[in-house]
C-alpha cells in the first residue's frame, strides 16, 4: 500500500473532550506523522470551534455545517421535520465533500452519516468503527413513551442498522466480548484503542490515595463506588477517594453528604494533568455500569497503578487479567467491590507487585501497536 493513502473520518465534531474525539486525534496524528497517511477528518457540528486534541497540522478539515445541535430545545414535532431535511442536506453535502477529497478509505464513527455511507458515490471503500458496545448503542429512551413502545423503536432501529453494517468492507469494534455480540455479521474487526499517553514517572503505590476518572453521569456508575466507599471508610478512613470528572455532580455530592463521608470522598473537576493525579494513587477503580473500552483503565495501568473494575460489558474483561494486573468484580456487586478495594489497601506488597506488572502488560495498547493492526487492516482492504 502506498503511504500517499487518502483516508477521511466521519464525525460530528472535535471541540469535545471525550473518548471517540481523543482516540481519533490519537490514530489521526500517528497516521500522518509515522505512515505519511493524507488524513481528512469531515465534521458536521463544529461551529468554527477548535479541535479540543491538538491536530498534526497536515491533516485537514471539512466543516460541513449541519449543526444538529441547533435542534435541541425545540419541539419535538419541528425536531422530526428540522432532522429530516438535515438529513437530507448532510448526505448531499457529505458526497459533494467525498467526490472532491476522492479518498481511498473512508471511516464512519457509526454517528449520523451511517445511515447513507454505503450510498455515496466517491467509490472509496468503507469502514466502520464503533466507540460503544452493541448493548448501548442507539439507546431511546424520552420521557413519557411505553417500555414496550421504546423497545420497539430500538430493535427497529437495530435492524436497520445491521443492514448498513453487512454492506461495509469491515466493521471494527473495541473489544473480543463486544465482537461475540454481533453475530449477524460476519465482518468484524477487533482492534482495541490505544494508551493515549506514556508516563516519565509511574505510581509507587504508598500514598493512601483511591482515584477514579470520568464524567458525572449515571454510566459510570460513581453512584456505586460511594456506596461502596462509605463500607470502605468505616474500615480505613485514613485513605481518600477522588473521583476526577465534570457533568451531573449535584446528585452524587447529595449522596457523598447523605452517607457522611464528604471528608473521604471528594469530587474533584476534570484536569489537564491527570497523570500526575494517577501517579499520586495507589488504587484505580472502575465503576461502570458499561463502557465501550474503558480507556482509564489503561492509562492507570501504564502509571503503574493496579485497577479494579467492575466487569460491566465492554472492555474491562480484555484489558485486566484478574488477579494478575488487576482485579474484575462481577458488575453491580458493591459489597465486592468494597472487599477488594480493601484488600489491596491491606496488602501493599500485593498492590505493589500488581502495579508493576500493570505497567508491564499495557504495553500492548501502545499507539505505535495499535496503529499497525489499523495499517495491517487498512493494506488487506485495499491490495
Amino acid at each position: 500500500m502506498k503511504n500517499n493513502i487518502k483516508i477521511a473520518y466521519c464525525i460530528p465534531s472535535l471541540y469535545y473532550p471525550s473518548g471517540m474525539e481523543r482516540v481519533l486525534t490519537l490514530k489521526a496524528n500517528y497516521f500522518t506523522e509515522f505512515f505519511g497517511y493524507e488524513i481528512h477528518i469531515i465534521l458536521t457540528d463544529e461551529e468554527n470551534r477548535p479541535p479540543y486534541y491538538e491536530l498534526h497540522p497536515n491533516i485537514t478539515i471539512h466543516q460541513l455545517g449541519i449543526n444538529y445541535d441547533h435542534l435541541y430545545g425545540t419541539p419535538i414535532y419541528r425536531r422530526i421535520l428540522e432532522y429530516f431535511k438535515k438529513q437530507r442536506v448532510f448526505r448531499r453535502r457529505l458526497n459533494e465533500c467525498l467526490n472532491e477529497i476522492k479518498p481511498n478509505i473512508t471511516i464512519s464513527l457509526l454517528r449520523r452519516d451511517i445511515n447513507f455511507i454505503n450510498k455515496m458515490t466517491d467509490g472509496s471503500i468503507k469502514l466502520g468503527e464503533i466507540h460503544f458496545n452493541k448493548s448501548n448503542y442507539r439507546e431511546f429512551n424520552p420521557p413519557g413513551l411505553p417500555n414496550f413502545i421504546k423497545k420497539l423503536i430500538k430493535r427497529f432501529w437495530m435492524k436497520q442498522l445491521i443492514c448498513k453494517l453487512r454492506s461495509l468492507e469491515r466493521f471494527i469494534v473495541l473489544s473480543h466480548e463486544d465482537a461475540t455480540e454481533w453475530t449477524e455479521l460476519n465482518n468484524v474487526t477487533v482492534i482495541h484503542n490505544p494508551l493515549s499517553f506514556i508516563p516519565e514517572s509511574h505510581s509507587d503505590c504508598s500514598r493512601k490515595q483511591v482515584i477514579a476518572v470520568g464524567r458525572y453521569m449515571p454510566q459510570k456508575g460513581f453512584d456505586r463506588l460511594i456506596s461502596a466507599w462509605k463500607i470502605v471508610s468505616q474500615k480505613h478512613p485514613d485513605w481518600i477517594l477522588r473521583i476526577y470528572g465534570d457533568g451531573m455532580r449535584e446528585k452524587l455530592q447529595k449522596q457523598i453528604d447523605t452517607l457522611d463521608i464528604g471528608k473521604t470522598c471528594i469530587l474533584e473537576h476534570s484536569v489537564r494533568n491527570i497523570i500526575e493525579k494517577y501517579c499520586e494513587s495507589s488504587i484505580f477503580v472502575l465503576s461502570s455500569r458499561f463502557e465501550g473500552f474503558g480507556m482509564v483503565i489503561t492509562e492507570a495501568m501504564v502509571c503503574g497503578v493496579p485497577p479494579i473494575a467492575f466487569a460491566c460489558p465492554c472492555g474491562p474483561r480484555d484489558i485486566i487479567e484478574n488477579n494478575i494486573d488487576g482485579i474484575l468484580v462481577k458488575n453491580g456487586d458493591i459489597i465486592g467491590l468494597a472487599d477488594k478495594i480493601c484488600f489491596l489497601m491491606e496488602n501493599e506488597s500485593v498492590r505493589k507487585e500488581m502495579g508493576i506488572r500493570a505497567r508491564h502488560n499495557v504495553e500492548r495498547f501502545k499507539i505505535e501497536n495499535i496503529a499497525l493492526q489499523w495499517k495491517n487492516l487498512f493494506e488487506s482492504v485495499t491490495n
